[in-house]
């Protein structure tokens, strides 16, 4: 029997910038600058994994256009 790590629904800063090879600070210069999209909760913010994929192929898209 295996046992599946069950997937994130929403990833946290942190887990974003490490996802992304970047700082948390950077991650959160491309919330205000870049339009990375975000689900607020009170003071904390997370990110649907999918959403950040969506937002990576448009930002690939627009630089290599």
């Amino acid at each position: 029997m295996t046992t599946e790590t069950p997937q994130l629904l929403l990833l946290n800063i942190s887990q974003v910038a490490r996802a992304l090879g970047l700082s948390r600070g950077k991650v959160y210069q491309l919330i205000r600058q870049e339009n990375l999209p975000v689900i607020p909760f009170g003071r904390t913010k997370r990110v649907l994994p999918a959403s950040l994929q969506d937002w990576l192929k448009q930002r690939e898209k627009s630089l290599s256009a």
